[in-house]
């Protein structure tokens, strides 16, 4: 089922092909313009406030390209003992954010960003999720890595590919962790009167 946007077009600001699932699987009517925006440009602060100034940045950025339209950008990072995990730049790098994830509960920051620069409307704010992952082996560990799924993904996994199999239990938003969460979007989304759930009669 197909969901138009009223009187308007949305823009989701993001190269993830994970996001752009989230948001297709909603039904909205959408377009993909990713953000150019150098994530060094943004000066580093508290987690909370860094991921959600970044979606902010990502989305003004297309919002002042595109004024008219509405458009949502988001940026996600995993925090283990008080240490941001980005995404690996190698496999040794990869090892190491399981290993350190093995056995634990780490949180996963989703800051997102809705705006629309014609109106002068933004609201962006920063959603946890807490994530417990089973106690690992080395054998698991190695045989994810081998799959080549931990390397473009915050933390080293994906908890809607094959990385399912490492996490215990959740504690919130399972598309929050995915890289959207989509409940508060989809909220504001409503609340504003950019998206109307019609029935036919």
């Amino acid at each position: 089922m197909k969901l138009p946007v009223r009187n308007s077009r949305l823009i989701l600001a993001s190269t993830s092909p994970r996001r752009r699932d989230l948001l297709e699987q909603t039904g909205l009517e959408f377009t993909v313009i990713p953000s150019n925006l150098a994530e060094d440009s943004i000066p580093r602060s508290s987690p909370e406030s860094y991921v959600e100034r970044l979606a902010e940045a990502k989305a003004k950025e297309i919002s002042q390209r595109h004024r008219d339209s509405w458009v949502i950008a988001a940026d996600t990072i995993v925090i283990s003992n008080n240490t941001v995990l980005g995404k690996p730049e190698s496999r040794p790098e990869a090892l190491k954010m399981l290993r350190s994830l093995s056995g634990k509960t780490h949180q996963v920051l989703t800051g997102y960003c809705i705006c629309c620069a014609a109106i002068g409307r933004l609201f962006s704010e920063t959603i946890k999720t807490e994530v417990c992952f089973k106690t690992l082996t080395e054998l698991q560990i190695e045989w994810y890595l081998n799959s080549g799924e931990p390397f473009d993904k915050a933390g080293a996994y994906g908890i809607q590919g094959i990385g399912a199999f490492l996490v215990k239990h959740i504690h919130g938003s399972y598309t929050n962790v995915v890289g959207l969460p989509v409940c508060e979007v989809f909220e504001f989304l409503i609340n504003e009167g950019v998206v109307e759930l019609m029935i036919d009669e």
